[in-house]
């Protein structure tokens, strides 16, 4: 007997706690048209069964609005709510359906029946997928046959998250999933069947830790005419080179080990963010790179973590061929200041090819503590033929207070004539004696301004990647 009553008692709680969920997500005038009106309270009056009266409809927006756990134990509810999760168009699963207090089964294996109960009790198609089993470190579970799954449910989204140290064959069955929109895999081996003709309605694609060959995702690529978004992070393997033909394309994010890229047909590029490994400067050419970005507004360049070698006779190029007039917004997160600064000589190639530039964020770091050398490359006669027209805010970030990081600032206020505000981040400044710092604020605050309206200000920020 009292085992009935605890059970009574934890469906009382639970139709008690998805009713204040309820409440908590429609006002009180869709509950008038759903349901019965709730006692005063205080009364001795059973409590009416206002989850079971509400329409099919509304039950599948609560219930997406769930995690997945909860979403199932609903079907203790009433009849009605029985099987309704079985009926979800979207299911999530991650570590916390198979984690418990005591586990006394391998992970894998509660991993595996969760799945079989669900792809056995689950009713019509499956829009969205998401599974994110990283946290597993022995093995990776069978996929193969959910996979197949959801290929014949007419899978829209799907997100795969894998263990990172096993990686996992994905099966041909993904390949045949004619309905995504949405692909995000993770820890995992990719390879192309030969019947493969491409995913039709693929519109955002996200490679993570995936390990594929450079001639294969170039065809992935390709044959993804809708593409608009594609996020390539961290490969396992180094990629020689790579050409990007997506003419739909409109986001390109790309960290990695990388020779080269060539954005080869991207007419309506808008944001590029390209931080790359072992790049050499034979290889980048940003006349390749950039020659088809005809509509690029916003570009993200971090090659920090580079291993670059510079020849002592290697020059870089002073600007590229061609201006990039929709260029509004430049991001430079660690820029050397050296005299033999490859990435210095590449920044400002690509400053003076993008007339229209409104927003200048840099990053700068200088090796050497005692490094007051003059880099002749920001003297001001070698920007005779350069004014930044456009160029309303600037922000640098790791100042110190040293030479180079000085005439950079000089050359941006005299060849800015509409900036309004430059930010100059003090927090590496801050150690030093408080007459330095004075020293250093009055000597920025003699430089020339182009524009009457320019103010310099001094802050402590971190750096934030927009």
């Amino acid at each position: 007997m009292e085992g009935v009553l605890a059970v009574r008692m934890q469906v009382m709680d639970l139709k008690l706690y998805y009713l204040e969920f309820f409440t908590r997500t429609y006002p009180v005038w869709v509950l008038s048209d759903y349901c019965y009106v709730m006692p005063p309270k205080g009364s001795q009056s059973l409590l009416p069964d206002i989850l079971s009266n509400l329409p099919d409809n509304v039950i599948d927006v609560i219930l997406m609005c769930l995690p997945c756990q909860d979403a199932v134990r609903t079907s203790i509810l009433s009849k009605k709510w029985r099987y309704h999760w079985c009926r979800l168009t979207e299911l999530s699963l991650d570590g916390s359906l198979w984690k418990t207090k005591k586990d006394l089964l391998n992970p894998t294996v509660k991993f595996t029946k969760i799945i079989y109960q669900l792809l056995t009790l689950h009713e019509g198609p499956i829009t969205k997928f998401t599974l994110n089993i990283s946290s597993l470190e022995k093995c990776c579970p069978k996929i193969d046959n959910f996979i197949y799954f959801l290929s014949r449910n007419d899978i829209q989204h799907l997100v795969l998250h894998l263990p990172r140290n096993n990686l996992n064959k994905l099966p041909s069955s993904l390949f045949t999933c004619s309905q995504l929109r949405h692909l995000n895999l993770r820890n995992c081996f990719m390879y192309r069947p030969p019947a493969f003709q491409g995913f039709e309605r693929l519109i955002s694609l996200e490679l993570c830790g995936v390990t594929i060959s450079s001639k294969l995702l170039e065809s992935l690529i390709s044959h993804c005419p809708l593409l608009e978004q594609l996020v390539l992070n961290n490969s396992p393997l180094k990629i020689d080179t790579i050409e990007i033909d997506a003419p739909m394309l409109r986001l390109f994010d790309f960290t990695g080990n990388i020779s080269s890229i060539c954005l080869k047909n991207v007419p309506l590029l808008v944001k590029v963010s390209l931080a790359g490994y072992d790049m050499y400067p034979e290889y980048l050419d940003f006349a390749k790179v950039f020659e088809s970005c005809s509509a690029l507004e916003h570009l993200f360049l971090n090659f920090s973590n580079a291993e670059l070698s510079v020849e002592e006779e290697y020059e870089g190029p002073r600007r590229l061929p061609f201006d990039l007039n929709n260029v509004k917004r430049f991001y430079l997160p660690d820029i050397s200041l050296l005299e033999s600064s490859y990435e210095l000589s590449y920044a400002l190639c690509l400053i003076r090819s993008f007339p229209y530039l409104e927003y200048l964020d840099i990053k700068v770091y200088s090796e050497a503590e005692d490094d007051d050398c003059i880099l002749e490359c920001l003297e001001l006669e070698h920007f005779s033929d350069v004014t930044f027209n456009h160029l309303r805010e600037v922000k640098l970030e790791c100042f110190t207070g040293r030479t180079p990081e000085t005439q950079l600032i000089k050359l941006l206020l005299a060849k800015s004539p509409v900036l309004v505000r430059m930010l100059i981040g003090t927090r590496y400044l801050d150690d030093k004696p408080l007459d330095t710092r004075l020293k250093i604020f009055a000597e920025v605050s003699t430089f020339s301004r182009a524009s009457p309206e320019a103010e310099v200000v001094y802050q402590k920020f971190k750096y934030d990647r927009d």
